[in-house]
């Protein structure tokens, strides 16, 4: 089989894997080539929102795991093929010098165990540092059940590191994701987390000491193909946020690709709303000081399919409004829907030097239109606007303009859409 019949193969068996990841760490030496600046990997951009400008690839769809929900399971009869180490670098660096990519997205299937596919990957990714001289940005997948020697090799090659949490739940993991366990995969996290904070130490005392994934780790988890309620699964993003230090956790609704008792009927469509209403969710936690239970409880484990999390927020606590624009302290403004985190801290500045109105907030950046029920400028309301729940509610409702979850459907250009563009825009290939 050619380099090419491979490429084929493992792009496409890698489309299901959340790739939305960008540059947060700095490489760079005279006489090498890529950067991984902040600036100086050029996004593009799926319907989806999903980055498309890293080379997203497996490293090899043989595997030994038999993952329900996996199309590469083992169980599955499809081609199978793998990388060489040396053709996975020349054909990274080839990309590269033909402008088509600015960095790797690599994970892969497993190979005999988890230890002997993470030192081919190790391998390739070797050859691509100091062979090849690249600086550009590399994001590895770790195996779940990685030993932390090779966790922390990997840690040293690549800017990101992560490990797929898969599932939302131990239940869940051992009746979808058999050979997979809650310990083979917090372990290799840990590890992470672990030589992350040990690097940091380092770095404070000897400025030339190896950075361990500089952009950090992330994970991701599937939503829909198990019954964990938002509250579960939020509960859990917090936690590993606390406990791991997480740059991210991405969520990927359930895409049925697989004929199995234990999943969900084929002909269910993604959970794009869902998946939606976790990624606003997860926005609030990690720039809004939001915590989980702020934002969900024991009565009310579903986010409503309506309105966005913070708005459902605000309206369940407007014993908390309407506030005082002029007065109210930034960790306050932020809980206002329509005001985010450069519009807070633009309020906090400007007033400073002169009382805002609502013509100055509207220039300020705030979005006036779910704003208005919550603030008021020096002591008024908006013209013509009642501060009350009952109205609040209808009007967010109402211009969000959001149909109900089961008939969400994901955005085309085109005129027919079949059931195959709605898989391929979700996982980035269209």
């Amino acid at each position: 089989m050619d380099i090419f019949e491979k490429l084929e193969i493992l792009t496409d068996a890698a489309k299901y894997d959340a790739a939305c990841t960008s540059s947060g760490s700095q490489r760079g030496k005279g006489g090498s080539i890529g950067n991984a600046m902040k600036c100086g990997i050029c996004h593009s951009w799926s319907a989806d929102g999903r980055c498309i400008s890293l080379l997203k690839v497996l490293y090899t769809n043989y595997c030994e795991f038999d993952c329900a929900f996996c199309i590469n399971r083992k169980s599955n009869d499809v081609k199978r093929t793998a990388f060489t180490p040396r053709e996975l670098a020349d054909l990274t660096i080839n990309f590269y010098r033909r402008n088509y990519i600015e960095g790797l997205f690599l994970s892969s299937g497993v190979i005999k165990n988890a230890d002997y596919t993470m030192e081919l990957i190790i391998k390739s990714l070797s050859i691509l540092r100091y062979e090849y001289g690249f600086n550009g940005y590399i994001h590895a997948k770790v195996i779940p059940g990685t030993s932390p020697e090779l966790v922390q090799q990997v840690g040293l090659l690549a800017d990101r590191v992560s490990v797929n949490i898969e599932l939302p739940s131990a239940e869940s993991l051992a009746k979808l994701a058999p050979q997979k366990s809650k310990a083979n995969i917090l372990t290799p996290m840990r590890s992470i987390a672990q030589h992350a904070e040990q690097s940091k130490q380092e770095l404070a005392l000897y400025r030339y000491a190896p950075k361990f994934a500089p952009a950090g780790q992330s994970t991701q988890m599937i939503v829909g193909a198990s019954g964990e309620s938002d509250l579960h699964i939020l509960r859990l993003t917090q936690g590993l946020y606390d406990k791991f230090s997480l740059k991210r956790v991405f969520f990927s609704a359930y895409i049925p690709v697989n004929e199995d008792r234990l999943l969900p009927a084929t002909d269910t469509k993604p959970p794009l709303l869902r998946e939606h209403r976790l990624y606003q969710a997860d926005w609030l936690l990690r720039f809004y000081h939001f915590r989980a239970e702020e934002l969900l409880d024991d009565e009310h484990t579903m986010f409503n399919e309506f309105l966005d999390p913070k708005c459902n927020w605000a309206l369940n606590n407007m014993h908390l409004f309407p506030v005082e624009i002029n007065k109210a302290p930034y960790e306050l403004l932020l809980r206002v829907p329509g005001i985010g985190v450069t519009s807070a801290k633009r309020i906090v500045a400007a007033r400073r030097v002169a009382y805002l109105d609502f013509d100055g907030l509207k220039k300020i950046g705030v979005v006036l239109k779910r704003a208005q029920f919550f603030i008021t400028c020096k002591g008024k309301a908006a013209p013509y606007v009642k501060i009350d729940r009952d109205n609040a509610e209808r009007y967010l409702i109402a211009s969000e303009k959001q149909p109900v979850a089961g008939n969400v459907e994901q955005i085309s250009m085109f005129d027919t859409v079949t059931k195959g563009d709605i898989y391929k825009c979700v996982s980035g290939q269209m």
